[in-house]
């Protein structure tokens, strides 16, 4: 068990976006745009995609991706990944690469293997990012953290943390959802019963807080871009034609 792999979870349905990962920008589908940019991490061995849709299959097999089918069944893509590294003994360290961030810098994926690979009291490592916008504090759907000086997470919410009794001296930092696991750390996470907190913050993170495992954080300085909803398909779009 020494590689390290990008696995990136595909799946069809989508109640905002149906087909997101097969939708074309450029002449390219939004999962080759991820898959090419995971290409360019220097710490990674192998990458796969995992999906459970034939569709995506094909797709990602026509630019010559390594791809693998997974169960239906699966209800996040932890659980479409465990089923990957299961059948690769050889996988050590994993990176959780969502397939809707064609934009993710390969620089951020490879500081989320070094993390969990440099650090051995790192069950799981993952990026935050500098909040400047207030707007941002509030929006339920940029998920907060707040972390202890060696760099763990102590906290993830879709609040605004900490409160402000007294005025900030420090940041808020908002999460980026890109994870690496240690192997081990992975299928325990996987094998858990959901955790109070995990159901009412809807946060699969907080499982392994709850859980006594341990996040590792680093600061970067760029926010993702996102595909959920027409909207950030046709920023995306903008992005990309200023650009060819």
């Amino acid at each position: 068990m020494t590689k390290t792999a990008i696995i990136i979870p595909a799946r069809y349905g989508s109640s905002r976006l149906e087909g997101k990962p097969l939708i074309k920008v450029e002449g390219k589908p939004i999962i080759q745009w991820v898959y090419e940019k995971a290409q360019l991490a220097k710490l990674a061995d192998m990458i796969i995609v995992a999906t459970d849709d034939e569709r995506i299959f094909k797709a990602v097999e026509s630019f010559g991706g390594n791809v693998e089918m997974t169960s239906t069944e699966h209800k996040c893509g932890s659980d479409r990944i465990k089923e990957v590294v299961i059948r690769h003994p050889e996988i050590a360290y994993i990176v959780n690469l969502q397939g809707d961030e064609p934009l993710i810098k390969p620089s951020a994926i490879d500081e989320v293997i070094k993390n969990v690979k440099e650090d051995e009291n790192a069950d799981i490592s993952t990026l935050l990012r500098l909040i400047k916008d207030e707007k941002e504090l509030n929006n339920p759907n940029l998920v907060k953290c707040v972390r202890d000086k060696k760099g763990f997470a102590l906290y993830f919410s879709r609040s605004k943390i900490p409160y402000e009794r007294n005025p900030i001296t420090g940041n808020f930092y908002g999460h980026l959802g890109i994870y690496g696991y240690k192997r081990e750390a992975l299928i325990k996470m996987t094998s858990l019963e959901q955790t109070p907190l995990e159901k009412t913050e809807s946060l699969e993170q907080l499982r392994a807080l709850e859980c006594g495992m341990k996040i590792k954080t680093s600061i970067v300085d760029f926010i993702p871009v996102g595909i959920d909803t027409p909207e950030d398909l046709e920023h995306f779009r903008n992005l990309v034609s200023k650009t060819v």
